[in-house]
């Protein structure tokens, strides 16, 4: 299955600026220690590949997946191999005190990437949920960095999101904070980031609820008008690696894609991944229609499949990686662009939010109308897109 035809795309990203750069990445890796928190899911995977077959000195990976931390090991091992340098991995979670041993004891490490997130827009339908959210967005990313930080390192890589820009969710929203956190950190530790956009068939997105769908012979379910951009797998290592290592301090990297050329519906993938396997869509009327012919279509090599309109809280109408008001430089790269981001001024509604965060987890008690009013504090741009309706409704 080629995943860059499904998404409308004929060529890699990041092919021209990988060539260019090659030599100062390969030097840097091979020289220095890494360690990558969240290394267990796509993005981190991706990156531990991209870092383990250029040779690091050392390589440590961090994750709470034990399952998908398994898989990892099996995968490099299956294609990559061996190398001379220091390969481990760990299942500890980075906000914990297992986590500040093993910095303490393992470090220090000249490189920290940290790809652990919680992602999905889903995540703000109830309160507990969301207070997660921040914790390992935000609180989580302001802990590793300073622990990072005290151990001597070089640079703190950290994603971002294409939906941090002028947010309208609560995941676009914290990512946007913890930009700000970050920046505000930069004055003492050199920090990078990435926006990224949708990285295709990742763990728990849509199109990989494609996979899962046709394995277990189910309906395919998609918005037939949300356009979104996507990366390969592949490509968001590649970005990952060159934001960590070729980022000035406070820079953000983000892909050159065209919204004329890259930008494609849910619906329009669903209908080419399942030619891509021989089976022709059978668009339905509702989702119970859909649920009742499975079987009587499948048999029929023909696939059910339920297109509509999105409705749900925090979806955006479009896709954009920066703001207006951002400086950007379009010409250090072939392929990527970069946000220039200068001294923060001091932010003390920073602390009076971070303060605040750490009180009502003490508590134990609070609620979502309390978290989206300290978030529109901090960003006014902030517009929160409340529909009453959330993904989990949907099939």
């Amino acid at each position: 299955m080629n995943i860059l035809s499904l998404i409308g795309r004929h060529q890699d990203l990041f092919t021209s600026d990988l060539t260019t750069h090659r030599t100062p990445i390969e030097k840097i890796v091979s020289g220095s220690k890494f360690l990558v928190i969240g290394g267990a899911g796509s993005i981190g995977q991706a990156v531990s590949r991209e870092i383990f077959k250029r040779h690091p000195a050392a390589l440590h990976v961090v994750d709470i997946n034990e399952n998908n931390m398994v898989e990892l090991v099996r995968d490099i091992r299956s294609t990559l191999g061996y190398i001379k340098g220091d390969f481990r991995t760990f299942i500890v979670d980075c906000g914990s005190i297992e986590f500040e041993a093993l910095l303490h004891h393992e470090g220090p490490y000249d490189y920290v990437f940290n790809l652990s997130a919680l992602k999905h827009v889903r995540s703000e339908k109830d309160p507990y949920s969301l207070m997660r959210m921040l914790k390992v967005n935000i609180l989580d990313t302001l802990n590793t960095l300073r622990l990072s930080h005290a151990a001597g390192s070089k640079n703190y890589f950290c994603v971002s999101t294409d939906k941090a820009a002028n947010p309208v969710n609560m995941m676009g929203a914290s990512k946007r904070i913890m930009e700000m956190f970050l920046m505000r950190e930069s004055v003492t530790q050199a920090i990078s980031m990435a926006r990224f956009a949708n990285v295709a068939f990742s763990d728990g997105s849509l199109l990989h609820g494609f996979r899962q769908r046709l394995a277990k012979h189910q309906p395919l379910s998609a918005p037939n008008d949300v356009r979104r951009y996507f990366l390969t797998p592949q490509e968001s290592g590649e970005l990952c690696l060159m934001a960590g290592l070729l980022g000035h301090n406070r820079d953000i990297f983000f892909p050159k894609l065209n919204d004329k050329l890259h930008l494609i519906t849910f619906a329009a993938i669903a209908q080419r991944f399942l030619h891509s396997l021989g089976y022709q869509p059978h668009p339905c009327a509702s989702e119970d229609e859909a649920r009742d012919r499975a079987e009587e279509l499948i048999a029929k090599k023909q696939w059910p499949c339920y297109f509509s309109s999105s409705d749900t809280t925090g979806e955006k109408d479009f896709e954009e990686f920066f703001t207006d008001n951002e400086d950007l430089d379009m010409d250090r790269y072939e392929g990527i662009g970069v946000i220039r981001n200068g001294v923060p001024p001091d932010n003390k509604l920073l602390d009076q939010f971070h303060n605040h965060i750490l009180a009502l987890r003490n508590n134990g008690r609070w609620d979502k109308v309390d978290l989206v009013e300290w978030f529109s504090r901090l960003l006014p741009e902030f517009q929160h897109r409340e529909t009453g309706k959330y993904l989990d409704q949907r099939m």
